[in-house]
């Protein structure tokens, strides 16, 4: 008598799902990265959609006898299984610690042994990018007390070692190290890895790329702390002001997410023309290519990251609006049509939008150290980051608030005395003078100019105008010179851009009209 199987039990695995399995294992065995490629990226996903679509997948005991029981191929199984769980379920204590310690033996197995495989890179990106969000994930997790059971806070006692910030440094540092890809890219800059794509003949990509991706790990683990320093530092010798041997552009997840943290980075540490000049070069890059990205499952995942750097520019100008030389046209027009108001309430001192602005656009800052579990009334640790954060950005905000009237008062003048100025303002010589200094302080800071340290550079001034203090000899007085402040631009981008759009107008008055050219082929 044939054997009933119930379809709706949950160790049912359709055999759809076995084959795919199967042919994934056997794929990667082969190593014919075109076909691991599309099953993970295409069948993966179809499949999801169609079985998995709230629910997760086949715990890896039940496709176990499809894969020989191969070990590297059920932690990879079992990677694709959690981070399914978190897209598609809301994943319990038990499998968040279960996701991670999968992790720790997957790259644990990677650094320590011969694992001669070659796997897709946007995977290896994924897997990066995933373990960070798991982290990130997990803090916030843990940092919501008031809602977690007695059970849930004597467990979490328990797992102080499971997504632990200096265990997740720890692993991402290993992979860098171990992959070797610092001295690979001090070599020529990244060229030659680029042009390869990290794929080298006899050899497997795997530890080059997850260290390579690493580099970005690291940024971002470090800027959700707030150590944003630390952050760009960590990135070396990557360097985002030289984007010509950088492979991030080929996935657009992982440029976007370099980008993103690197130019935040800057805006936090008061680099605002650093920072522009960031968010210029990714928004750039994301108008160019996200046309091609309209069907993927990313795509509303990019244009929130688009509109979140934009909200973030807005505030770098309004605090430097010297900055706004750097900007392509594209992108300057784009900014006007969305933030225009905000940038002029901003530059007026309006409180209010630099909390909207900087809220919107920020990353989702966490805490590095466990919360109080003694004490499930303490509240939400990751929302006391973030409100952390956004105070000291607050402040920064705050000490630019008197300065637009300043300035705007000594661009009408080439020299006026320090008594003068005051009367103008209706403030005392006193306040006046730590209002100059103010001015002085907030209108230079350090611009990258050169090297491989993204947090090297050199002082230099943002604004169109220049002053000093000095003592009249005639009078006795202090008064205040000004000078004008030439920048130098380089329009050669522009009229290159402009120089195309005019030969492509010339070319359409001068081809034939349609009309004459029908009758052109008739005759």
């Amino acid at each position: 008598m044939a054997q009933t199987v119930d379809i709706d039990s949950p160790n049912f695995v359709p055999d759809i799902v076995r084959q795919f399995v199967h042919y994934f294992y056997r794929h990667i065995r082969e190593r014919n990265i075109p076909e691991i490629q599309s099953m993970y990226e295409v069948s993966f996903i179809k499949l999801s959609d169609r079985y998995y679509k709230s629910s997760s997948w086949p715990a890896v005991d039940l496709i176990a006898d499809v894969v020989d029981q191969d070990h590297v191929f059920c932690l990879l199984y079992k990677e694709m299984y959690y981070r399914h769980l978190y897209a598609r379920c809301h994943p319990d204590l038990r499998q968040r610690c279960e996701s991670w310690d999968n992790y720790c033996n997957l790259f644990g197995l990677l650094l320590h042994s011969n694992v001669n495989m070659q796997l897709p890179n946007i995977w290896l990106w994924d897997m990066i990018d995933e373990f960070c969000y798991q982290f990130q994930s997990f803090c916030q997790y843990r940092g919501k007390l008031s809602e977690k059971t007695p059970e849930e806070l004597a467990l979490l006692k328990q797992c102080d070692k499971v997504w632990n910030v200096l265990e997740v440094l720890n692993v991402l540092q290993a992979l860098v190290d171990k992959s070797g890809i610092t001295t690979e890219l001090e070599a020529d800059g990244g060229a030659k890895f680029a042009a390869t794509e990290g794929f080298m003949p006899h050899q497997s990509n795997v530890l080059r790329m997850l260290g390579y991706f690493s580099l970005s790990g690291l940024l971002r683990v470090h800027c959700l702390v707030g150590d944003y320093s630390t952050g760009l530092k960590s990135l070396y010798p990557l360097n985002l002001h030289i984007t010509a041997n950088l492979y991030t552009p080929k996935i657009i997840g992982s440029h976007i997410t370099l980008f993103y943290y690197g130019a935040f980075a800057y805006l936090m540490l008061r680099r605002y023309q650093d920072a522009a000049k960031l968010f210029n070069t990714v928004l750039v890059y994301i108008n160019r290519v996200k046309q091609y990205h309209s069907k993927s499952a990313q795509y509303d995942q990019i244009l929130n990251k688009n509109e979140q750097m934009y909200s973030l520019l807005a505030i770098t100008l309004a605090l430097c609006p010297g900055a706004s030389k750097t900007l392509d046209e594209n992108v300057a027009t784009q900014l006007r049509e969305r933030h225009t108001d905000d940038i002029a309430r901003m530059a007026s001192g309006d409180r209010g939008t630099f909390d909207d602005r900087f809220s919107y656009g920020c990353p989702k800052f966490i805490t590095s150290t466990p919360p109080s579990y003694d004490n499930p009334a303490s509240g939400n640790t990751s929302q006391q980051a973030f409100r952390t954060q956004l105070t000291l950005f607050l402040a920064e905000a705050r000490s630019h608030t008197p300065l637009p009237q300043l300035k705007a008062k000594l661009a009408l003048y080439s020299s006026i005395t320090l008594a003068k100025l005051s009367d103008l303002l209706d403030v005392d010589e006193s306040t006046l003078r730590t209002a100059l200094v103010c001015l002085k302080s907030k209108t230079f800071g350090l611009k990258w100019s050169g090297g491989a340290d993204m947090t090297s550079g050199t002082p230099v001034s943002s604004s169109d105008i220049d002053f000093f203090i000095d003592v009249d000899a005639a009078s006795g007085l202090e008064v205040v010179n000004v000078s004008d402040v030439v920048h130098s631009r380089h329009h050669a981008e522009f009229l290159a851009r402009d120089i195309a759009k005019f030969e492509q107008i010339l070319a359409d008055i001068e081809a034939p009209p349609l009309a004459a050219a029908v009758v052109a082929i008739k005759a």
